[in-house]
């Protein structure tokens, strides 16, 4: 068989560009991201629920979390009224209420009234919680921080409401338990159970040390 030089070159290229790193745009893409149900109430004591990716712990003493959430966002008026949210965690069976709450307004549909969801008014702080989903954060502001199109709100976890089924022997949710799901950022727009125990953290690294 006989290439032409140009074609050879050509193959070569598009073979190489295979294993190529590439200088992209920056984007918000991180993956995966979790899938995030916040619970609030308005000034006339409406709950409503809201679907958030761009969320995590910032500190484990306190112990907080971040959510961020832009202006025009009804939740985001709702937690500078209240000072409070909660962080609802889905399982994966919830998909569909889960993407429902992220693609509305509250200020148009009652949410909760659509999805068949139950809210539950939190003991510690004046926000709902979302009933049928397996555990919820408890928070209440302690710092909010404008970083252009986003506003990150810091919550202070000063509880967790959880059901009794889901827990470890730890008295804490356990993921095998609880199914969370995760959304596949921008780069696929889906949602994604979780996939199989790769090793123990903390543990399987320490094989490293050894070379």
């Amino acid at each position: 068989m006989c290439y032409l030089p140009g074609l050879w070159n050509t193959l070569i290229l598009q073979k190489s560009n295979k294993h190529m790193k590439l200088s992209l745009p920056p984007n918000s893409v991180l993956l995966p991201s979790p899938v995030l149900i916040i619970g609030t109430y308005g000034s006339d004591g409406k709950p409503n629920m809201m679907n958030v990716a761009w969320g995590g712990i910032v500190s484990s003493k306190p112990p907080c979390i971040s959510v961020s959430i832009r202006e025009g966002k009804l939740s985001f008026h709702n937690i500078r009224q209240t000072e409070a949210f909660t962080v609802n965690i889905p399982s994966e069976k919830y998909f569909k209420e889960a993407d429902f709450v992220g693609i509305v307004s509250g200020k148009e549909y009652d949410k909760f009234k659509v999805t068949g969801l139950t809210p539950e008014r939190s003991k510690l702080v004046n926000a709902p919680i979302v009933k049928e989903f397996p555990y919820s954060l408890e928070c209440k502001l302690v710092r909010e921080i404008n970083l252009g199109s986003h506003t990150m709100f810091i919550g202070e976890i000063v509880g967790m409401v959880a059901d009794s089924e889901v827990l470890n022997p730890k008295q804490l949710p356990g993921i095998e338990k609880v199914r969370p799901m995760i959304w596949g950022s921008f780069g696929s727009q889906a949602y994604y159970s979780i996939g199989d125990r790769l090793g123990d953290a903390f543990s399987v690294g320490n094989e490293l040390k050894q070379k």
